[in-house]
C-alpha cells in the first residue's frame, strides 16, 4: 500500500493532542462525545516520546536538536509549559496516562520489570503490580465506548500478552507487547521485538510512523484515537543518516 502525504497525517486528524508525557486524561469527557453526531467528533492522535527529554526540541529551546515537524505542531496548536510526568519511569508514567491514574493509586510504581532492592537493604520499596489490570478504565475503553476506533502503535510496556493493548480497549495493537525497548532499532535485526514486518533496513521509527498514517487513512471516516508510543529515543541507541 503506498503511504500517504505526510503533510496530510495533520489535516486529516480533525483534532490532535500531543505530549510528551502527561497523567490527568479526560477520561470523563469522552463520555461526552456520545451524544455528538459521529462527524462532530474530534479525532484524537497520542503522540509519546520515550526518553525524550522536555528541552530536546526546538520550541521548547532546543539549539541542538532539530525537530522542525514537531515545532510545526506546536506553531499550529499548543504548549504545554507546565506538565510534567507522573513518574520518572516508563511503565507508571503509561499507566497513568492511560487511566489518568497516580501510579501510587494503581501500585504500579517502577517499570516492568524494574530492578528490585535486595532483600537486606535497609530500604525496601513497595510492593508494586506487574501489569495494568484488566479492571482499570482506559482512555480506549472509555473512547470505544463513546464509537471511537481506538488503535495503539509502538511500545505498551504494561504487562504480560493478556494484558496487551488489545485487551485493554484498543481495536488494533500494532508492535505492542511487554517489551520495553526494541532489540534493534533496524530491520529485519529488530526480529520479533517488536513484532513487526518491516521492509530490509527500514528504520523502526519510520515503520511506526508509516502504520500511523496507515491507520488514519484507513479511519479518516470515522471518529478515531490513535495513541502512537515511540520506541525511540530509549536504547539501544543506533542513527539512520538520510541525504539531503
Amino acid at each position: 500500500m503506498k503511504p500517504i502525504d505526510r503533510r496530510r497525517f495533520l489535516s486529516e486528524t480533525g483534532k490532535v493532542l500531543l505530549s510528551l508525557a502527561g497523567g490527568d486524561f479526560l477520561l470523563g469527557s469522552a463520555r461526552a462525545f456520545t451524544d455528538s453526531p459521529e462527524g462532530k467528533r474530534p479525532n484524537f492522535v497520542f503522540i509519546l516520546i520515550d526518553d525524550m527529554g522536555w528541552r530536546d526540541s526546538g520550541c521548547y529551546g532546543s539549539t541542538f536538536y532539530e525537530t522542525p515537524n514537531i515545532d510545526r505542531l506546536a506553531r499550529g496548536g499548543m504548549r504545554f509549559t507546565d506538565a510534567y510526568a507522573a513518574c520518572p519511569v516508563c511503565s507508571p508514567t503509561r499507566a497513568s496516562i492511560m487511566t489518568g491514574k497516580y501510579p501510587a493509586r494503581l501500585h504500579l510504581t517502577d517499570y516492568l520489570k524494574g530492578r528490585r532492592t535486595k532483600e537486606n537493604s535497609p530500604v525496601l520499596p513497595a510492593e508494586y503490580l506487574d501489569q495494568l489490570p484488566l479492571e482499570e478504565i482506559t482512555i480506549a475503553e472509555a473512547l470505544k465506548g463513546a464509537g471511537y476506533t481506538t488503535g495503539h502503535i509502538g511500545k505498551w510496556h504494561l504487562g504480560g500478552e493478556p494484558y496487551y493493548p488489545e485487551k485493554q480497549g484498543f481495536d488494533l495493537n500494532v508492535g505492542g507487547t511487554h517489551s520495553g525497548m526494541p532489540r534493534d532499532y533496524f530491520f529485519p535485526a529488530w526480529g520479533d521485538n517488536p513484532p513487526i514486518v518491516g521492509l530490509e533496513g527500514e528504520y523502526l521509527t519510520d515503520r511506526l510512523a508509516w502504520e500511523a498514517e496507515k491507520f488514519i487513512e484507513d479511519n479518516r471516516d470515522r471518529p478515531f484515537f490513535l495513541y502512537l508510543a515511540h520506541y525511540a529515543v530509549h536504547i539501544p541507541i543506533h542513527t539512520i543518516l538520510r541525504s539531503s
